[in-house]
Formats: C-alpha cells, structure tokens, sequence
C-alpha cells in the first residue's frame, strides 16, 4: 500500500466522519474496489497514459452513476483524476477499508490458498481468529497456485504459513543445513 494511498483514504475517512457518512462511504468504497478488481477493461484504463483525462473522468463518473456513490466518494475519485492519480485508486480503496475497520475494532486477515476452499472452512477459520484475537475478523479470500496446497494467513504483519510450498522450502533449507543435499 502507498503512502500516497494512505494519505488520501485517512482524508476521505475524515470527510466522512465529519459529515456523518461513513457507512455509505464504507460502501461506495467496497463497490469501486470490487468494480476494479471484476474489470480488467477498467483496469487498464485508467493505467494507460495516452487515455486523456476528460475520457478518464468521463469513464469513472460513468462507473460512479451506475454504482450509485456519495458525493464525497466521487470528489476523491475526482482529485485523484484531475491530479493524475487514478492509478492509485486502489491503494486508496484498500487503505480506506484498513483505516475503517481498524476504526470500528475489526481487523483483516488476508487468506491465500491455491485454490478456493469451501466457506464453511472460511468460517471455521474465522472463528478461530476471532477467538485468538478478541477482535472481529474480516477475511480477505485470495488464491495463489504457487502455495501448491495449504493456506497462508496474514494479520497485521504476522503470517502464518501452513503452504505446501513453504514446507518444502523449509524441508530444503534442513536438508542444506545438515549436508544432505548436494
């Protein structure tokens, strides 16, 4: 996450405190970030240096109209665009949502796997770190096939690393260690 992003989602999570508009910006927030995530169109959009502004901000105001976003939600997309910066939307996003659960007492927790796993192992999963951290989970589902099996989980900046991948790379570094590998 950039420091950039950060610095504008602390100032949009203000705006919003100040105006009493933090749940629909939580919202508008989780709406863009999913738009930009399902969309490789928009994605490469708005990174491509020859699409001129007016056609940018055009494009988002579109996506803004559809989604139905808050005032402010659209005045940040709209500095972020006339500033040259819609390439930062979403570290923005994700900052956003980071500092606004992190306001409210929940922490997110991202888990990779190789694949998808079945919700009710995701439930299971949160629990369980509901209860090792006294605090509410909000879980960040991503897949990796490098991992090859397994789930890796990301708190804050611990990790728990229970991969396939990691296993076999500290099975090799053992096997170093002791001379038993050329």
């Amino acid at each position: 996450m950039s420091a950039l992003g950060r610095r504008y989602a602390k100032a949009l999570l203000e705006l919003s405190r100040e105006q009493n508009q933090t749940d629909q910006v939580v919202r508008d927030v989780g709406a863009l970030l999913d738009a930009w995530k399902e969309s490789s169109d928009l994605r490469e959009i708005v990174r491509n240096p020859v699409v001129p502004k007016p056609a940018l901000r055009a494009t988002m105001n579109a996506i803004m109209d559809k989604l139905g976003t808050s005032k402010l939600v659209r005045n940040t997309i709209g500095l972020l665009a006339d500033r040259s910066r819609l390439a930062y939307l979403p570290d923005v996003l994700d900052a956003f949502e980071e500092l606004s659960e992190a306001e409210t007492g929940r922490v997110r927790a991202e888990v990779v796997s190789a694949k998808p796993l079945p919700e009710a192992y995701y439930s299971r999963l949160q629990e369980k770190l509901q209860r090792a951290t006294g605090r509410q989970i909000v879980l960040v589902k991503k897949q990796d096939p490098s991992l090859i099996g397994g789930v890796m989980t990301r708190i804050g900046d611990r990790v728990f690393d229970g991969s396939i991948s990691n296993g076999l790379s500290e099975l090799r570094e053992t096997l170093l260690a002791n001379g038993e590998m050329p």
